[in-house]
């Protein structure tokens, strides 16, 4: 089997979440300690702000990736620092850096370090590792920068096809706790526009 090596969208900082974690008088765990000088971990951070479809991602990323000493086997994008791991540190002025950046524009200031860093990672991956897309398929803000870099190699889960966040975040909960891999196809070669599938089924 192939290695994998998972790469996952952003959550966005700008919402109603990110107001409740930035708040200064905000006493909860996670608030406290991205306060703090050492700050939170990107991936918990996210986690939270994003709730249950960037929680699928990561969670369904740590069952899967494949252990690598030398290559971190999980990376989240950013909107202007490229690619940083789940346990990347940061601070509110991150945040509010992060949400600086208009991703529906895709600029350069994104671009520019998503190439960089996806150039490093495939000369640092493994050659036949897969790099399994957790993220939106159906426009090239991401999909165009990545193809370009890993081609054929850069892959995203058939079962996203016509299922919106949530639907997806639910579905990568489910497949974590059963064990179950989801069914990987290049991204330069699928149908990325489908019919909705049925409703998932509630979780027991």
């Amino acid at each position: 089997m192939s290695s994998r090596v998972f790469l996952l969208s952003p959550a966005r900082c700008d919402g109603r979440r990110a107001k409740a974690l930035l708040n200064p008088a905000a006493e909860f765990p996670l608030a406290v300690q991205l306060r703090q000088l050492e700050g939170a971990s990107l991936g918990e951070v996210f986690s939270f702000l994003s709730g249950l479809y960037f929680r699928g991602k990561l969670t369904y990323a740590q069952a899967f990736a494949t252990p690598d000493a030398a290559v971190s086997p999980i990376r989240i994008i950013t909107t202007n620092r490229g690619l940083l791991t789940p346990e990347y540190r940061v601070r509110p002025a991150d945040l509010t850096d992060f949400a600086c950046v208009d991703l529906s524009a895709a600029g350069e200031e994104f671009a520019i370090p998503l190439a960089r860093d996806a150039q490093q990672l495939a000369r640092e991956a493994p050659s036949d590792a897969l790099v399994v897309l957790l993220g939106s398929i159906a426009t090239n803000k991401y999909v165009g920068p990545l193809t370009e870099v890993f081609a054929e190699r850069l892959v995203f889960p058939r079962e996203f096809v016509g299922r919106g966040d949530m639907s997806r975040g639910g579905l990568m909960l489910r497949q974590a706790r059963d064990r179950r891999e989801l069914t990987y196809v290049p991204v330069v070669s699928a149908v990325r526009h489908g019919k909705r599938p049925p409703k998932l089924d509630p979780i027991r």
